[in-house]
């Protein structure tokens, strides 16, 4: 603590106000003077480790946020702000450098003051005081080094000073996923040859359907897949900490996916990649108040993605879950309006592919004419090198060149590299909105990525709007590569007017959760906002149950962000109903699949032989069946949904008694698995046994086995899939969770103290402390706390106290 006489007796002061209902509750005082705070502020920490800041200035409850982020997640967005801005080679080694170079090929490069104003008047001040906060903490541990979290001392390094910049130049964070899409397709196209529109239907299910087209000008066996798709993973992926790589002088021969978190190509992690979100109207609500559920799906780890704060200065109150290393509030409300995220998986990017000139690598045939492409130096520091490396990177007119060679480039287009397309930083706007008029306003401005977003006010209304910039592409689909040689520009983009949106709708609520809900009959259905959305399933099941209930609860929305019923499990398995069996262990299996709901409970044995069977045995097969071997070893497991279509209408892809034998054949499979796992009784079975929720920290590949326990997260076993509500995303090879819902929300709109709310595996990412784990255990079991709001409630839930003072 930094303290003088005179500060010392304002925060005494400060003390000396405490209202008695807090003097009452045993609470943990902290008093910090720090540099560039206008006013004192405090925040009050209740039980479940949210900060409640209130600040004497608006730009003070930033910097609050800031301070109180970098106290409980240091290493987290020092690791964001290193990873983002290409840094990490400086502090671990050679093997990152390469990643280091391609992460700042997707740096924002345009102009800073033009940046600043497409976010509003005020972002560039905002961002200020955020990063002034973050630095003050900093500044902190570089006086008292036991602050440090002690990832710190396990690396052995110091984090860095943040500038304002920072936050809107990172742009790999967005959940963008077109790019990799049009490699895999034009891999495709080239090796699977006339199977290739058949393989790619059956490889992923396109919204609203069209058969993808070659364009003119690209030969897909010239596009290099494994080049790209390994420069697109080093510019964006998490970074991980292998053996290999740690301590490691080698920069090289170190598998991608050991020093990135690399996302399967055919896993469901990145179509379950998405949110749940729903909006209630009070005529169908227990209490008449609307009601805001909102469960945003993402990968897991220890620390959790999302942080939950409460902002309050003058003329703002604003309370619910961001990200560490952004300022302001994504998902929650403000006293008057909620709102919550899901992704609308508009199209934002595009692979171009370019012919060089043969006397000049460095141009590009543009329109009859050779074009100098852009060529910038960088200097990576690197550990335990003298001196920096100077790296070259290439950009066209269109973006950075990801691969050359053999006398082609290869360049990324993508809007979120645009001006105003900072993921996430547009919340800065909406959340301060009062009405639905700004908070239509706002959204209009929100740039990337794209957002269904769900709106509720005290006044009764609901609402939703999809937010971001939509590509013109006038004269292809966006699904394939294009010759960057002037035939395949974007006519800009399109005004977010065009796009449907809803206010008060009829029916009374809202539900989103990343499927195709442009309306068929309304014009943007045909405008090729993109085909690439998430499965289904999930916002199938949500519309059902939600309108099912004319008076839903809290309690109700609760229990269906933890639904676990699995439409595909429950269509495939109608298929059984007349499939028999004269061996004994496939009686079983069928006996057991015929008479289960589809519920995928963590207790329910059917619901692990399912599973093992779905996701490693039976869409496999489907594909083998149905493809020839060049193409069935390109299209992996195949698509949940085109898989499922493919059984129920066995005709145009295989005869029913060629389906059924696939069943039979794969099941047993399955079964054998699951025996050698469970053991051969199937009553003793239990999905859970299989598939548990084990949070891990980037750094588990170097840690002891004692270390582990310090810095992992095991919940527990855990129910669902990737296709229930309850989205529990898993990995193949020990069916480990790997994505879903870190944070939950469900909002009594107006009687905000009713709302409840749950993040995961705590707030804090610092292992000493007791908020590091302490809601894992609440979330595995479906359970939430209370998203107190008013200073009343707040102060009664607190337990800690932390005063900033002016320095």
């Amino acid at each position: 603590m930094l303290r003088t006489p005179r500060r010392l007796a304002a925060a005494l002061a400060l003390l000396a106000a405490i209202p008695a209902a807090m003097a009452e509750a045993p609470a943990r005082q902290q008093i910090f003077a720090v540099p560039g705070l206008e006013k004192p502020a405090s925040v009050l920490v209740d039980r479940w480790g949210v900060p409640h800041i209130y600040a004497g200035t608006l730009y003070d409850a930033f910097y609050a946020q800031g301070f109180m982020a970098a106290r409980d997640r240091l290493w987290q967005i020092d690791l964001w702000r290193k990873r983002g801005l290409g840094e990490m080679a400086k502090d671990f080694g050679p093997a990152y450098a390469e990643g280091d170079r391609m992460a700042r090929a997707v740096l924002f490069r345009g102009d800073m003051y033009r940046e600043w104003l497409a976010y509003g008047s005020d972002a560039k001040r905002v961002a200020e005081a955020f990063v002034a906060g973050v630095n003050a903490y900093v500044a902190l541990t570089e006086q008292k080094p036991e602050l440090l979290p002690p990832e710190f001392r396990k690396l052995g390094y110091k984090p860095a000073r943040w500038q304002a910049e920072d936050i809107v130049r990172i742009r790999h964070h967005g959940l963008t996923l077109n790019f990799t899409g049009e490699i895999d397709r034009a891999r495709l196209y080239c090796e699977a040859k006339t199977q290739a529109a058949r393989a790619d239907w059956l490889r992923r299910e396109l919204d609203p359907q069209i058969e993808p087209k070659l364009n003119p000008g690209i030969d897909p066996c010239t596009v290099p897949a494994a080049e790209l798709r390994r420069a697109y993973e080093l510019a964006t992926a998490a970074a991980r900490f292998p053996k290999e790589a740690w301590g490691d002088a080698r920069a090289a021969g170190i598998p991608l996916d050991q020093l990135y978190a690399v996302v399967d190509a055919n896993s469901d992690t990145g179509r379950s990649l998405g949110s749940n979100n729903w909006v209630i109207g009070g005529k169908r609500t227990t209490t008449g108040r609307p009601i805001l559920a909102n469960d945003p799906h993402r990968s897991h780890g220890a620390p959790s993605l999302r942080y939950i704060s409460h902002l309050n200065a003058p003329g703002m109150s604003v309370i619910g879950a961001g990200e560490p290393f952004l300022p302001g509030i994504s998902i929650g409300h403000n006293g008057t309006i909620a709102f919550g995220l899901t992704r609308f998986y508009m199209d934002q990017e595009d692979l171009y592919g370019y012919e060089l000139n043969p006397a000049n690598p460095h141009e590009y045939k543009y329109k009859g004419r050779w074009e100098p492409m852009e060529t910038i130096t960088e200097e990576i520091a690197v550990k335990g090198e003298p001196a920096p490396r100077k790296v070259t990177l290439d950009f066209t007119r269109h973006g950075p060149v990801l691969a050359s060679g053999s006398g082609h480039a290869w360049a990324l287009r993508a809007a979120w590299l645009d001006y105003g397309m900072a993921p996430y930083f547009g919340s800065m706007d909406y959340m301060r909105a009062r009405n639905w008029d700004q908070f239509r306003a706002a959204m209009n401005r929100w740039g990337a990525p794209g957002e269904n977003q769900v709106y509720a006010d005290t006044g009764g209304n609901i609402g939703w709007i999809p937010g971001g910039l939509t590509v013109k592409r006038p004269n292809w689909d966006g699904l394939t590569p294009v010759a960057g040689d002037g035939r395949y520009e974007w006519n800009g983009y399109r005004n977010m007017d065009e796009l449907p949106w809803a206010y008060n709708p009829a029916p009374g609520y809202i539900v989103t959760a990343n499927e195709n809900n442009i309306p068929p009959e309304h014009p943007a259905a045909k405008l090729g906002v993109g085909y690439e959305w998430s499965d289904s399933s999930r916002a199938r099941r949500l519309k059902a149950v939600v309108g099912a209930n004319p008076r839903s609860s809290v309690q109700d929305s609760m229990a269906w962000q933890n639904d676990t019923v699995s439409l595909p499990a429950q269509r495939v398995v109608a298929l059984l109903q007349d499939v028999r069996s004269d061996d004994p262990q496939l009686a079983r299996g069928l006996e057991l699949l015929r008479g289960w709901n589809g519920n995928e409970r963590a207790d329910s044995a059917a619901a692990a032989l399912f599973e093992v069977w779905f996701s490693k045995h039976l869409r496999q097969a489907v594909v083998r069946a149905a493809l020839p071997p060049e193409a069935a070893r390109l299209v992996g497991a195949g698509d949940a949904a085109r898989v499922v279509a493919v059984l129920e209408q066995p005709g145009p892809w295989m005869p029913l008694e060629r389906r059924n034998a696939v069943m039979l054949e794969s099941l047993k499979g399955a079964m054998a698995e699951v025996e050698a796992k469970l053991g051969p009784e199937p009553r003793a079975w239990q999905w859970g046994k299989l598939h548990t929720a084990v949070f891990m920290h980037p750094m588990d590949p170097i840690l002891s086995d004692a270390e582990r326990q310090q810095f992992n997260v095991n919940a527990g076993p855990i129910g669902g899939s990737a296709f229930t509500p309850m989205n529990t995303s898993y990995r193949n090879t020990d069916f480990r969770l790997t994505a879903g819902a870190s944070f939950r929300m469900v909002l009594d709109v107006g009687n905000w103290d009713a709302s409840r709310v749950i993040n995961t595996p705590g707030q804090s990412g610092n292992p000493a402390s007791p908020h590091y784990r302490d809601l894992a255990p609440l979330w595995a079991k479906g359970e939430y706390f209370p998203l107190v709001y008013t200073r009343k409630a707040v102060e009664k839930a607190s337990r800690e106290r932390v005063e900033l003072v002016p320095q």
